[in-house]
């Protein structure tokens, strides 16, 4: 089955926005996209929360929700307390009068699985099975511990969760009943997979909605409502130890919100602490602030007061199932990660350009706290060195530099005002300019007439190979005027084209003498041809008469 949550590449932006807020770094850059390491996720869902381009996508279960009530079998709802913050304005018999419309069998409260964690949480304190106890109602944090804390393994607690006890105590009454839990979490989808048995389908509350908008069915108020019990402040921050009967032997904690788990964790690692009960979630508020609601309008003072309000001070009445129906057992699954020696971190500091600590910003542009974090992504094939921002900006601007500063033509870059704000070294030499800096953010004026650059500009059309006279400086230049509307600059290149023109100036001198030349000597040749014709004229006419008188002499003998 495909991943809770996945990238779609076509929106990924290459923006490591989720890199930066992951607690984990669970996140492979390849190609510019953001995937997801499965063996490192814990599905806490903050890259689908932060994602400025929507790219990380829930799996939708809808369809597989429909097939079960379409194969026929009883299909029972689990609906977690979070619904009082999702729709404040409804009861739970509200919600399960619509539920039924979709098809669905019954609903039933996932609090009343809340009620059997609790009872056995109450338990194992009072039995004093564990020193220190991590509550593992958030597969969030339980895959946290499962895949990052190999050593805080022994501190959870070895029991199902919630919704994992409601579904063995609807499945007890008959085991071909189907269950459906409805709920703010992601993770939730990952627990149901890996423990086959208890819930068979999970859908969060934005499937709820579209589903229901699907089929065109509002909520609405049912005739009774029934009340809600103390195992209802579960999703809430120390809604667990709100619900709870205190030992006065044991200390109780609240932790929430990833990061603050993981500092938790790093200090129970270290040892100290006994006879400590630690309410612990990774959405920072509990559940009601979870990935899915934080996504929607979400209003965490309002939420919170709706889950709370109309509370009874009691429990569901639940029958207790013997501690080993409620056993689950959690397995360390993290890879050792392989970490590189300094020498080999330096190598790929140095590739990333910087070669002193000066040049280490730790700007954490990439997603990575410092550089040095990031060269480790970097050997671990997590990362790749072109997300230093500093460091591709830095070369960018060497390499345009280097371009600009290089090129025979001339570069005047200036602003809406016709102000110069840059100019290369090439249009200094071409207009015989001195190289101090008090050109910049002077008038073009001071330089060049800039008609045509005005013209061009309100125009917004750009000129391409404007031949051109420079008196002042009596040199002919090719000139190219590009407008950039977006930046609001105009940006000037000159090319000297002196030489070029005085070489055509001198071939067109020679074209001239040559052709004057040329002239001359056909007007010469033609005045000979004409003076040996009138000779030939003469001398045609001499002889002509000589045979004349030639042919009479021969007649008269």
């Amino acid at each position: 089955m495909e991943h809770c949550l996945q990238t779609k590449k076509s929106d990924c932006k290459n923006c490591y926005k989720c890199i930066r807020h992951c607690p984990v770094k669970s996140l492979r850059m390849t190609e510019g996209q953001a995937h997801i390491m499965r063996d490192e996720c814990i599905l806490c869902g903050e890259c689908y929360v932060v994602c400025p381009q929507n790219a990380k996508e829930v799996r939708c279960d809808i369809e597989r929700a429909k097939a079960l009530i379409e194969c026929n079998d009883r299909v029972v709802v689990s609906l977690a307390p979070s619904y009082a913050a999702v729709y404040p304005e409804y009861s739970f018999d509200d919600i399960r009068s619509t539920l039924l419309k979709l098809g669905f069998d019954d609903a039933e409260e996932t609090a009343i699985g809340a009620t059997i964690v609790k009872n056995e949480y109450e338990r194992i304190i009072k039995e004093r099975e564990q020193e220190i106890i991590i509550s593992t109602c958030c597969p969030s944090v339980n895959m946290l511990v499962e895949k990052h804390f190999k050593n805080a393994l022994p501190y959870l607690a070895n029991v199902v969760s919630p919704v994992q006890a409601h579904a063995m105590a609807i499945k007890k009454a008959d085991k071909t009943t189907k269950v459906v839990f409805i709920g703010p979490c992601i993770s939730k989808k990952a627990e149901a997979e890996k423990y086959e048995g208890h819930v068979d389908v999970v859908l969060t509350f934005d499937e709820l909605d579209s589903w229901l908008e699907t089929e065109k069915i509002e909520i609405v108020k049912a005739e009774h409502t029934r009340k809600k019990h103390r195992t209802n402040l579960f999703p809430t921050s120390g809604g667990i130890l709100k619900s709870m009967d205190h030992d006065d032997s044991y200390r109780y904690v609240v932790i929430d919100g990833t990061q603050k788990c993981i500092d938790a964790l790093n200090d129970i690692e270290k040892g100290g602490l006994k006879n400590c009960f630690i309410e612990m979630s990774a959405c920072g508020g509990s559940c009601i602030s979870g990935p899915i609601m934080r996504k929607r309008n979400h209003n965490p003072v309002v939420e919170e007061v709706s889950v709370a309000r109309e509370i009874e001070k009691d429990d569901y009445f639940v029958e207790q199932p013997p501690k080993n129906e409620l056993v689950k057992r959690f397995n360390f699954e993290g890879k050792t990660q392989v970490m590189p020696g300094s020498a080999v971190i330096e190598e790929i500091l140095h590739k990333m350009g910087k070669n002193t600590r000066e040049q280490e910003l730790n700007c954490g542009s990439c997603g990575y706290n410092t550089c040095r974090e990031k060269a480790v992504a970097i050997f671990q094939g997590k990362a790749d060195i072109s997300m230093c921002m500093p460091y591709l900006k830095e070369k960018a601007e060497s390499f345009s530099d280097n371009i600009v500063n290089n090129t025979p033509n001339g570069i005047i870059v200036l602003d809406e005002q016709l102000n110069i704000q840059s100019i290369n070294k090439a249009a200094k030499c071409l207009l015989n300019l001195p190289n101090s800096a008090d050109l910049i953010g002077s008038p073009v004026v001071r330089i060049l007439d800039p008609i045509d650059y005005l013209l061009a500009f309100n125009d917004g059309k750009n000129v391409y190979d404007n031949r051109k006279y420079l008196a002042e400086y009596q040199k002919y230049v090719e000139e190219t005027i590009i407008c950039d509307k977006e930046y609001h600059i105009i940006m000037i290149m000159i090319k000297d084209i002196s030489d070029e023109e005085k070489a055509r100036s001198e071939k067109e001198e020679k074209s001239r003498a040559a052709v004057e030349i040329t002239d001359k000597v056909i007007d010469k040749q033609m005045r000979i041809v004409q003076e040996i014709a009138s000779l030939l004229g003469e001398t045609t006419a001499e002889t002509k008469i000589a045979l004349t008188k030639l042919k009479e002499t021969l007649s008269d003998e």
